[in-house]
């Protein structure tokens, strides 16, 4: 049976997992400048002479089979290890990003995130209407803390000066890890759905998806996975396709799509509405919106403090990360 918001919340918030402790808001209304250390620290001696003379600098050499070799091997080994996975993540947006960062905490969980575009990252390299700064409402900026992404304060929200750095920041920390894998510029074509649970994902090339109309017959490959998170973002052309697949195959009956924008009400309505919509099946950031017909937002990224500690959270109250650990132990 499908996970509803109200036990999410409560099973989340009762002893929440938020990262780093508040501090008190500031007294002023316009943001002021707050550093993050290990951001800023690194920012020290580029002036300094490099050792290596440039005037007789050569690169080790290497044929271009090893290239290929590590290339190919890498990637192969990537696709075998994670055919049967288990977490699937679809889309890596703000949403999908710190969900993954949040889940691959517990080493024993492994991650597929799966992104059509090369670029992963989704909306968030810029604010709105692409402008630089990133806004984020309190008290997501505990987030921001432990990433160590400076922004300036005000009382109730802070200012990232680039969405940039946000986006960076988190790619670099999560893509370090061992246990997540993304698979960019790769699409989800459709899902797994064995007895009425979706069972992992149907993949391919991103290039191949958008031109099935131009070629013949180019069969997809497939992911299994024990839960897939959905975080496809608002309608188009690649957004929303979980729950737009979910409504094609009868598993939910309506997609309305999102209200007009409501700032104050939206990233709330977001967090209440994070569930498993289908068993296998979680459902998170702006493509709730699309599924319950919630307001649109702004880039006011604040819900990717507490949403991805609920997920972990029902991961682990339906056994999954606890079967997980299990099995990395077992001899």
């Amino acid at each position: 049976m499908a996970t509803t918001a109200s036990t999410l919340l409560k099973s989340s918030f009762a002893g929440a997992r938020l990262p780093a402790a508040p501090r008190a808001p500031s007294s002023v209304a316009v943001a002021t400048p707050r550093a993050a250390g290990p951001i800023c620290a690194s920012a020290s001696a580029s002036s300094s002479t490099p050792p290596y003379d440039l005037t007789s600098f050569r690169f080790s050499p290497i044929k271009e089979s090893i290239v290929a070799r590590e290339m190919t091997r890498r990637y192969m080994t990537d696709m075998i290890t994670h055919a049967d996975t288990d977490v699937v993540i679809v889309g890596a947006g703000s949403a999908g990003l710190s969900c993954a960062y949040e889940l691959s905490k517990d080493p024993s969980v492994s991650i597929a995130i799966v992104e059509q575009s090369v670029s992963p990252g989704g909306g968030a390299w810029l604010g709105g209407q692409l402008f630089s700064a990133m806004v984020v409402r309190k008290p997501a900026h505990r987030f921001l803390d432990e990433l160590g992404v400076a922004y300036d304060e005000a009382e109730d929200y802070v200012v990232i000066k680039h969405a940039a750095l946000f986006t960076s920041t988190i790619m670099s920390r999560l893509l370090a890890r061992p246990n997540v894998k993304l698979f960019n510029a790769v699409a989800v074509e459709d899902l797994i759905v064995k007895q009425g649970r979706v069972g992992g994902v149907v993949t391919n090339w991103a290039l191949v998806s958008m031109n099935h109309n131009t070629q013949s017959c180019m069969d997809p490959n497939v992911m299994e996975a024990k839960v897939v998170v959905s975080s496809c973002g608002h309608d188009g052309p690649f957004g929303a396709t979980g729950v737009k697949r979910l409504q094609d195959i009868g598993m939910i009956s309506a997609v309305p799509g999102m209200k007009a924008l409501d700032m104050n009400t939206a990233e709330d309505e977001i967090v209440r509405l994070t569930r498993e919509v289908v068993p296998g099946m979680i459902v998170t950031g702006m493509e709730v919106a699309e599924i319950d017909g919630a307001p649109r937002m702004v880039l006011t990224l604040s819900f990717f403090l507490l949403v991805p500690g609920m997920i972990y959270d029902w991961l682990t109250n339906e056994r999954l990360l606890i079967d997980c650990r299990a099995r990395r132990s077992a001899p």
